[in-house]
């Protein structure tokens, strides 16, 4: 048994006394079994059946750096300059995302839609303006008449019309035959006449609800009343109880927790419904004869006033139909006229302060039917002592 390699050649042991080293000029040779050898020319090749196994890399991701190599083909080093454009990376089995997502098709170009502009409304021949709804205290998202109006260079005031100026017209010819039945029917129509004054003067100032002063102004009316009808229907009770009512509205007001400017405007708002209630019993103050042309006058004044007529000429036809009215009530006498006229002017005032920029049929019911007799109760008193 000797230590010489296999085949009796140059090998590794230690034969003919080299030591184990290679003679010179003797290139070296791999030992037998070794499956790689590398020959002039010839490309790497992996051992056949071992495939490229592509090292573990994170779900989703993709190693970019390096060129694959894909199972059942070799990995070639030889440089190619034209491998670039000959081939191209192509998945050929199935992958994760393969597998649990379907195959998404080509997505067609997308063309964009041609931009649509709305054709213009056709035009009716009358060109019929656009139909506004009413105001609200919540609030209205839609244009009211006055602002409307206000755009359009016109006046905002929105006047009562024809409905309450019937009511004017009905309150005021109970009015004239109370008068003319005696004192204590025309306290009845005159009540109802104080009571709606005070209410609506609150709501015409957007003060609603207000019980205790609207309570306030109609007790200091009623108290007013029941002072000239025990001293014989004396003027001098009113200017006593407009005294003795603006006091108490201060007190109210005093009490009151909100801040100073709302005490101030509800201070005054209640001493103008008090006054105006109070001024109203003038009529019970006044003549029969006096009163029974007044009111009269104001029912004709008002019904003219709500036709449909221009501003101007309707004022002016409506005081003449007062003064005709007048005339004809009045025993055909000029004083009877002058009278009347005189309350329709004053009459004409109460129903301009009523006619304001917020439609509320409320406010046209209340102040718009009671504003123009209350108005003109003082002067119907003063004209009736003036021409007897």
């Amino acid at each position: 048994m000797t230590n010489q390699p296999y085949g009796g050649g140059y090998g590794y042991g230690g034969h003919g006394g080299h030591g184990g080293q290679e003679p010179p000029g003797t290139p070296y040779q791999e030992p037998p079994g070794t499956p790689y050898q590398e020959q002039p020319g010839t490309p790497y090749q992996e051992p056949p059946g071992t495939p490229y196994q592509q090292p573990p890399v994170a779900p989703y991701q993709q190693p970019r750096s390096q060129p694959q190599a894909w199972p059942g083909q070799g990995y070639d080093n030889t440089y190619d300059p034209y491998a670039d454009q000959q081939h191209t990376q192509q998945w050929q089995g199935q992958t994760w995302e393969t597998q649990m997502q379907p195959p998404v098709a080509a997505a067609a170009p997308v063309t964009p839609d041609p931009v649509q502009v709305p054709e213009p409304a056709p035009v009716a021949a009358g060109e019929p303006e656009p139909e506004y709804g009413p105001a609200t205290l919540a609030g209205n998202a839609r244009i009211t008449d006055a602002q409307r109006a206000r755009a359009e260079g016109r006046s905002p005031v929105i006047e009562p019309g024809m409905q309450p100026a019937l009511l004017t017209a009905v309150l005021g010819l109970l009015l004239a035959g109370g008068a003319a039945l005696g004192t204590y029917a025309l306290l009845v129509p005159l009540v109802v006449l104080q009571g709606v004054t005070a209410a609506g003067w609150f709501r015409l100032n957007g003060m609603w609800p207000a019980r205790q002063s609207i309570a306030l102004g109609f007790l200091g009316a009623l108290v007013a009343d029941a002072a000239m009808l025990v001293s014989d229907r004396s003027p001098g009770v009113i200017l006593g109880t407009l005294g003795v009512w603006v006091l108490l509205s201060l007190v109210l007001q005093l009490r009151s927790h909100a801040d100073p400017d709302e005490r101030m405007y509800g201070l005054m708002a209640t001493v103008v419904a008090a006054a105006l209630a109070i001024a109203a019993g003038g009529y019970l103050a006044a003549d029969a004869d006096a009163v029974v042309v007044g009111a009269v006058a104001v029912a004709a004044a008002m019904v003219v006033r709500a036709l449909p007529v221009a501003t101007v000429a309707s004022v002016v036809i409506a005081s003449a139909a007062a003064g005709g009215a007048g005339y004809a009530v009045g025993g055909m006498s000029t004083d009877a006229a002058l009278m009347g006229v005189g309350a329709a002017v004053c009459a004409l005032v109460g129903h301009r302060v009523a006619s304001y920029d917020y439609p509320s049929r409320f406010v046209h019911f209340t102040a718009g039917v009671a504003l123009p007799l209350a108005a003109a109760g003082p002067v119907v008193y003063t004209l009736g002592r003036v021409f007897g």
